[in-house]
């Protein structure tokens, strides 16, 4: 879950949703695949959702960890929430059952949404705990602009992109084995680094190879840093903060820096 204000820069257009699946995405994260049934009701990747849930007087605010893609071609969005004592959050974890329904409105101005005459950029996603959501999202919609252009489709053409995902140990990297397929469906195109700074257990082998275990440092960045390329950073306000004051000494511009922050 990525929890941002409410009401920030929101459409006017609220839409129904329905659950159509919930599913544990680890230890205190839970995954809601909502059906939206509004033809109309449409998002960028890496924007966020106020959620309406009937009886519950607070608006919760969550970013989409799917992609526009999926809605597209299924009607269905998703989000992954952390339990918290938080009304919508605690809804989420406690009462939440399939076919239950909501509605959602579509905010946010953090967003990757390249047009197909835009020249090419490459992207570096840099995420701390649960803000993995909205840059997911990110990495879900640069496969599918890759799959487009290997259609034959006129498409954006994407640079390289690569993912940062710092967490306190493995069991906390959500979607780590979907990052890694991506990964792996796209090499060359895309890449991934995960920095843990509590791990006590063995790390496995699978994960072994993507695995740093400390913090991320101006040293693991420097070398992506290009007048095309484009950073995005969500995670803990600290979080976005020390980075983007760490890329504004290694002379990133401003305007090529995004950021989220999560309450």
């Amino acid at each position: 879950m990525t929890e941002v204000a409410p009401n920030k820069q929101a459409k006017e257009i609220i839409s129904k949703a329905k659950v159509c699946a919930i599913t544990d995405e680890s230890a205190t994260v839970k995954r809601l695949r909502l059906a939206v049934a509004d033809k109309e009701f449409t998002f960028k990747a890496g924007q966020w959702v106020d959620f309406f849930i009937p009886g519950v007087a607070v608006v919760g605010g969550f970013s989409i960890c799917s992609s526009p893609g999926l809605l597209e071609k299924e009607g269905i969005l998703e989000l992954a929430v952390k339990r918290t004592t938080h009304p919508p959050a605690h809804w989420i974890h406690t009462k939440c059952t399939l076919d239950s329904e909501v509605a959602l409105r579509v905010g946010g101005n953090f967003y990757f949404d390249p047009q197909p005459a835009d020249p090419p950029a490459n992207l570096v996603l840099i995420a701390g705990g649960v803000g993995i959501n909205p840059l997911f999202s990110i990495l879900l919609h640069v496969a599918d602009l890759h799959r487009a252009r290997e259609n034959k489709r006129t498409v954006y053409k994407m640079g390289m992109t690569d993912l940062f995902y710092c967490a306190k140990n493995t069991h906390e990297l959500l979607f780590r084995k979907h990052i890694l397929d991506l990964t792996s469906a796209f090499p060359g195109k895309m890449s991934c680094s995960f920095h843990v700074t509590q791990q006590s257990s063995p790390v496995c082998e699978k994960l072994q190879p993507y695995i740093k275990e400390r913090r991320l440092s101006g040293n693991d960045l420097e070398k992506y840093i290009s007048k095309d390329t484009l950073w995005y950073i969500c995670g803990p306000p600290p979080m976005i903060e020390f980075i983007s004051e760490l890329l504004e000494n290694l002379g990133v511009a401003q305007k090529n820096i995004f950021f989220e922050k999560w309450w």
